[in-house]
């Protein structure tokens, strides 16, 4: 008579046991499911709104690398004096101070990317450095000249920059 009871018991636990391992999966399954919606529509809202925010770091980097290429930024910088130091330390002295004005905008970009722009703009200064060494160069007017001059020859450090910075745009889309 105990086995009896034994096998009632276990023809009534097991078909219990079995429905609560399977409501246990759904359950799980349905928790994991709306665990992943929300996430998706969590970061569907995040890009939407940090779309724009990203696309106006990318913008003011361009416009940085329009401002600090060679040709732009002599013409727009005017020797104080004919003092070839001078002209050289406010040339990069403007370099730097528009690269502090947009150090924010690395967090919206790729860390290669903002690694692109930070070694135009050391490139950019190198050139001039460079120029501003050579013997030939002995007035403000006269490394003007000759960083134009070496400008017509070769493509500027922040072309390149500016290309990945559009490509990398171009991949967003």
């Amino acid at each position: 008579m105990e086995v009896e009871k034994i096998f009632e018991v276990l023809l009534y636990a097991v078909p219990a046991l079995i429905t609560g391992m399977i409501a246990y999966y759904f359950f799980k399954e349905h928790t994991k499911n709306e665990d992943g919606r929300r996430r998706f529509l969590l970061h569907k809202d995040i890009q939407v709104n940090t779309l724009p925010i990203r696309l106006q770091a990318y913008e003011r980097m361009a416009l940085f690398l329009e401002r600090i290429t060679p040709s732009k930024l002599l013409i727009r910088v005017i020797p104080n004096s004919s003092n070839k130091e001078d002209y050289e330390s406010l040339i990069i002295a403007t370099i730097e101070q528009e690269f502090e004005h947009n150090l924010s905008q690395q967090i919206y970009m790729t860390d290669e990317c903002w690694n692109i722009i930070a070694a135009a703009k050391n490139a950019t200064i190198q050139l001039i450095r460079k120029a501003s060494l050579l013997e030939k160069t002995d007035t403000a007017n006269k490394l003007r000249e000759v960083v134009l001059t070496e400008m017509m020859e070769k493509r500027a450090p922040s072309d390149a920059a500016l290309s990945y910075i559009k490509q990398e745009v171009s991949d967003m889309w």
